[in-house]
């Protein structure tokens, strides 16, 4: 008489037991001991050179506690990005009083940074039609573009001007809290070379 033993294979284990390490995370073999420097697929083929090195670009994304202001930083690369509400009332693309101080702030920035290319790219949320989105975002970065040029004064500057509309969110737009963020006018331009060291 035979009998048979069963063994729970990994598809049978319980639901509750936890693996001793992440799915996917396991070794598939033992490194080797001893590593063959003369390995055909360790070595360069005849002529063939390495790439030059080059620094990756980091981003740091800095955001205030009421998300009124953003600011992206790369190696290349500001972006400063102001809410719609902190610069408009509500579906208008009327600067209010205190929206000329924040983008003289933005305007010191680029002066600082000597910045001779300024993109000025206004978003609005998903809510209304996108055809207003698209016209409202555009009266909101012209807008912002005309403080701008005022306060920079510099005939040098080139100005790249568009209104995305909804496109390109940075928040979902199934809330508040996020559309408030989408709403926005965004300043960017280079990074100047003194502050890339």
């Amino acid at each position: 008489m035979l009998a048979a033993i069963h063994l729970p294979t990994a598809s049978q284990a319980n639901a509750d037991e936890q693996p001793s390490v992440p799915p996917g995370t396991e070794a598939s073999a033992e490194p080797p001991v001893e590593v063959d420097g003369n390995a055909p697929g360790l070595k360069l083929p005849d002529g063939a050179t390495l790439a030059p090195p080059k620094v990756l670009d980091i981003k740091q994304v800095v955001e205030d506690l009421g998300g009124e202001e953003r600011r992206e930083d790369t190696n290349a690369d500001i972006k400063l990005a102001l809410q719609a509400e902190v610069l408009f009332p509500k579906d208008s693309a009327k600067l209010s009083s205190a929206a000329t101080a924040r983008i003289q702030a933005i305007a010191d920035e680029i002066k600082k940074q000597d910045a001779k290319k300024i993109r000025v790219f206004g978003f609005t949320d998903n809510l209304g039609s996108s055809a207003h989105g698209d016209v409202l975002s555009k009266q909101r970065a012209d807008a912002v573009h005309g403080v701008l040029t005022q306060a920079l004064n510099d005939a040098g500057i080139t100005y790249e001007v568009r209104g995305y509309g909804e496109q390109y969110p940075i928040a979902d737009n199934n809330s508040e809290e996020g559309r408030k963020k989408n709403r926005r006018v965004e300043v960017s331009f280079p990074r100047g070379e003194t502050s890339q060291n």
